[in-house]
């Protein structure tokens, strides 16, 4: 057993001889012994992005703290199941660096899982290669993983790029005018086709959301329906729309088998449900884990699922 082994084990096993109310307090009493900067900036990002839980020390509010506590408890289980579905050491380490810092605010170990030599979801150890592929790029925002995908692979033969707002596709369009063979959809993407509702976010338009309450509808499809050709990868970043969107590709991912590079961090259950999902449509993939995001809160928690 090496060292990553041992550290995972020794968490899960202490989770696992816990309460949810031991493990709460826990969580609890590490926050309030953290400097007081971090839980200021902690407390501030997740009132900021509506994902975790809020959190207001001044009025007693410890959602996102419980929320945690909660999934730990009834999914310790399922963390494991993903452990040892795990490909490499370095989503194993990632794994364990994730659920140490929401038990214990573990900063060191998100640190050392923070350098990674490639571009974001293109991973050439875990691809190496990619040609004459279809690509879709859910969640496009302005292009930027449509270039890194260009760049890295270059050779293509069609990319879909999806985004929910006109004035972000607009852009789109414009960063990707010198490339052809892009179809571009002002659409939201889930499990069947449907009217969605545009959220935008205050804080940035790549966190604007499609849910079912809303004013400004937005034409909501599944990939099953929509892209009829066969699929080779599927990048999504999609604000906590990735399980409903992955459901909408169901056929997609048994027959054509594309490789998938999903953001699992918009809520604290895509971690373990995600790859559950992916696994009941085909047992021929190989799980990975890649982390870009800071060393104080995971996000920027991507999964691969390459098929054997």
């Amino acid at each position: 057993m090496n060292i990553i082994d041992k550290n995972f084990n020794e968490l899960v096993n202490k989770i696992k001889n816990m309460s949810q109310d031991d493990i709460y307090v826990n969580i609890q009493n590490k926050f309030h012994h953290l400097p007081q900067d971090i839980k200021d900036s902690l407390e501030q990002y997740f009132n900021l992005f509506n994902y975790w839980g809020k959190l207001n020390v001044s009025s007693n509010n410890y959602q996102e703290l419980f929320e945690k506590s909660q999934v730990l408890f009834e999914h310790i289980d399922d963390f494991i199941w993903l452990y040892n579905r795990l490909e490499d050491y370095s989503s194993k380490k990632i794994l364990f660096g994730i659920l140490n810092n929401w038990y214990q605010y573990d900063f060191i170990t998100l640190k050392e899982c923070m350098n990674n030599p490639f571009k974001h979801y293109f991973d050439l150890d875990i691809i190496p290669n990619c040609d004459n592929e279809v690509f879709v790029d859910l969640g496009a925002y302005t292009g930027d993983t449509t270039f890194d995908y260009i760049n890295t692979y270059q050779n293509y033969k069609r990319i879909y790029c999806y985004e929910i707002t006109k004035e972000t596709l607009s852009i789109l369009k414009d960063v990707l005018s010198n490339y052809k063979n892009i179809v571009y959809k002002n659409k939201a993407v889930s499990d069947q086709n449907n009217i969605l509702y545009l959220s935008e976010s205050s804080v940035n338009a790549s966190a604007n959301q499609a849910l079912e309450i809303g004013t400004i509808e937005i034409e909501s499809v599944s990939l099953d329906n929509d892209i009829l050709e066969k699929i080779d990868m599927i990048k999504m970043d999609i604000e906590g729309s990735e399980y409903k969107a992955l459901k909408g590709a169901k056929n997609h991912i048994i027959h054509d088998k594309p490789k998938l590079l999903i953001s699992v961090y918009h809520n604290n259950d895509d971690l373990w449900q995600i790859p559950k999902l992916i696994d009941e449509y085909n047992q021929n993939y190989k799980f990975y884990l890649r982390y870009y995001g800071n060393n104080i809160y995971p996000t920027e928690i991507v999964l691969l699922c390459v098929p054997q």
